[in-house]
């Protein structure tokens, strides 16, 4: 009996093989598990939505890959990925030679300014000048907390740190801080929500990619060039075919891919 058990799953595999039915590849997508608008945040019911969403349905359906979203706390992400916690990273992660020492990236996927918002109130620029005696609020582990440490720190100004970018702009709104350097379409959200009624962009800061990268990839483990390879794969046929831009415009009015 247990022969003919074998046999008929063995026939089932090698049918299924010569039809050409593949399972999917499963891969857990990890994001930083906070509200960043437009990108991601949960919706009333709890469900992640937002334009990296989106992205990421794209890609995963483009490269038939079965992914599943997994919120990780952004400090502990690269080593979730490292620890095989997480297959991926879709988390408007930035591509840095830093990075690139510890894990490996898709082509960019998006490219955008990074900005400085501050009360209406405050007349100032974003520059060391323009912040000189001023505090900023920063989120720890992202290229925005290396900036201001070269650029806005080393006494001209204060540099007050968050475990999330939403944290820093409560503070902002609440006025215990004079300043916050993120994302600059991040940072629109954050301005045209009621909390945010308070302020207005200063402007975007000077580029420096050595620290602010080369626009945002998907994080991968190093060594895995199969993921990688279909996963830049997914990036160029979605842009090519009209995807990125179709569900791109549900939220920005500009093209967000970046020069």
């Amino acid at each position: 009996m247990k022969n003919i058990i074998k046999t008929v799953t063995l026939a089932i595999a090698v049918s299924a093989a010569a039809l050409g039915v593949v399972q999917a590849q499963e891969v857990k997508v990890g994001f930083a598990a906070e509200p960043y608008p437009p990108f991601t945040s949960p919706d009333a019911s709890g469900k992640w939505v937002g334009w990296e969403i989106d992205f990421m349905e794209a890609i995963c359906a483009e490269a038939k890959l079965k992914c599943t979203p997994t919120p990780i706390a952004w400090d502990g992400i690269i080593p979730a990925l490292t620890a095989k916690k997480i297959d991926v990273i879709v988390g408007s992660m930035s591509i840095t030679e830093e990075r690139q020492k510890t894990i490996d990236f898709s082509d960019k996927y998006y490219n955008t300014p990074t900005g400085i918002v501050g009360p209406k109130a405050e007349k100032f620029d974003a520059t060391p000048e323009g912040l000189k005696g001023k505090i900023i609020g920063v989120q720890v582990s992202t290229v925005h907390q290396e900036y201001v440490n070269k650029y806005f720190g080393s006494g001209a100004a204060e540099i007050k740190e968050y475990q999330t970018q939403d944290e820093a702009n409560q503070d902002l709104a609440a006025g215990r801080l004079d300043a916050v350097q993120a994302d600059a379409i991040a940072l629109d959200a954050f301005l045209a929500s009621d909390a945010g009624k308070c302020c207005d962009l200063k402007g975007n800061v000077k580029d420096d990619p050595a620290i602010l990268g080369a626009g945002v990839g998907v994080g991968l483990r190093k060594g895995d060039t199969e993921l990688k390879t279909k996963i830049n794969a997914a990036i160029k046929a979605i842009r090519a075919n009209g995807t990125y831009d179709k569900f791109s415009k549900k939220y920005f009015d500009f093209d967000i891919y970046g020069g």
